[in-house]
C-alpha cells in the first residue's frame, strides 16, 4: 500500500535522449554468452531432475535440498525465457519464440500470452491508473481507507507472506497460468492450448520414466521453491519505500523505470541464479538489453540507485 505522492526526478538523473545514449551500445544480443548460459543451466536442471529420482529411493529428505538447487536453476530458466519474450536474447526472432517457447513449458507459463501481459506492465508499472496486469495488488492509503471490511481482509491476506510467497506462486504457475487471459488476443490465446498440450505430453512421458508421484513430487517442490523465489524477486523490485506512483497524466517512463524498480543489490552467486534480474532499473530503462550485459550496463550508466 502507498501513498499517492510523485517523488521530484533527480537533477542529476539524465534526460530521456541521455539515458538512451548510453543504454544503446547494450542493446545487443550476446549470442555466444546466451548459447553458454543456456548450457551451463538446462545441461544441469535436467541433470538435477534425474539425481532427484535416484534420490527418492533413498530418502525424499535428500530429495528436498536438490529440490531447493532446482528451483534455483529453474529461476535462471525464466531469466531466459524472460529475455527471450522481450526479442533480446538472439538477434532472430524466430530463435527467440522458439526458445521462449521450450523454456515456457519448462516454467509452466504460456509464453506469448505472457510475452503480451509483460509488455503491458513495461509500458505502465508505476501509473496508478493502469495497474492490474502483471503487478502486485496495490492500493493507495485513501482506496484502502474507502474499501469495505471484506475489500480489506482479501488485500491484507493477499499480502500475508504464506498467501504471497507460498500459496500464490504455486497457484499462478499450477493453476493460473493453464487458463487464457480473457482480453488476450487469439495467438496468445493459442500459446496457453499449446504450453497445456506440450504440459501433458511432457508430464506423461516423465510420469512412465519415473513414475506419477515421483515425479509430482519433483515437479511441484521445484515450482514451489521457483516460484516463490520469483514473486519475492517480483514483489521487492517494485514494492519498497519510495517506490514511484503517479497518475497517468504525471507519469513518466524514465522516472518510472529509475525510481519505481529497484537496484536489488544479491551476492554474486545468487546474482548467478536469478540472471542479474536485481538490476532491474536497468531493465525497465531498456528491456532490449539481454540479462547477460545488465550488469555491464550499471557501471558507466550513472543509473546505480543506491
Amino acid at each position: 500500500m502507498m501513498h499517492n505522492s510523485a517523488p521530484e526526478k533527480p537533477e542529476s538523473q539524465p534526460g530521456a535522449p541521455a539515458w538512451k545514449e548510453i543504454v544503446s551500445k547494450y542493446q545487443k544480443p550476446e549470442v555466444w554468452r546466451g548459447v553458454w548460459q543456456i548450457v551451463n543451466t538446462l545441461v544441469p536442471y535436467g541433470a538435477l531432475w534425474y539425481v532427484m529420482y535416484l534420490s527418492q529411493q533413498v530418502s525424499y529428505w535428500l530429495t528436498v535440498p536438490l529440490a531447493i538447487l532446482g528451483g534455483g536453476f529453474l529461476v535462471r530458466v525464466f531469466i531466459i525465457f524472460h529475455d527471450c519474450g522481450h526479442g533480446s536474447y538472439f538477434k532472430s526472432r524466430r530463435a527467440n519464440d522458439i526458445l521462449g517457447f521450450i523454456t515456457g513449458v519448462l516454467t509452466l507459463t504460456p509464453y506469448y500470452q505472457w510475452r503480451w501481459e509483460h509488455a503491458l506492465h513495461h509500458s505502465s508499472a508505476g501509473d496508478l491508473d493502469r495497474r492490474g496486469t502483471g503487478d502486485v495488488w496495490t492500493l493507495t492509503v485513501q482506496e484502502y481507507l474507502e474499501a469495505g471490511r471484506w475489500k480489506r481482509f482479501a488485500y491484507r491476506l493477499a499480502r500475508n507472506p504464506i498467501v504471497l510467497f507460498v500459496l500464490a506462486p504455486l497457484f499462478l504457475f499450477v493453476v493460473r497460468q493453464r487458463f487464457v487471459t480473457p482480453k488476450a488476443p487469439w495467438r496468445e490465446r493459442q500459446s496457453v492450448y499449446w504450453t497445456n498440450l506440450a504440459l501433458l505430453g511432457l508430464g506423461t512421458g516423465l510420469s512412465l520414466v519415473f513414475g506419477l508421484k515421483a515425479y509430482l513430487l519433483i515437479q511441484l517442490t521445484v515450482i514451489m521453491v521457483a516460484g516463490s523465489a520469483g514473486i519475492w524477486l517480483f514483489y521487492v523490485q517494485h514494492q519498497f519505500e519510495g517506490v514511484y506512483w503517479e497518475r497517468g497524466e504525471h507519469w513518466d517512463y524514465t522516472t518510472a523505470a529509475l525510481k519505481g524498480s529497484s537496484f536489488y543489490k544479491l551476492p554474486k552467486v545468487l546474482q548467478w541464479f536469478s540472471g542479474n534480474i536485481g538490476f532491474h532499473h536497468i531493465h525497465h530503462l531498456s528491456p532490449r538489453i539481454p540479462n547477460t550485459s545488465w550488469k555491464s550496463a550499471i557501471g558507466p550508466s550513472r543509473f546505480s540507485r543506491r
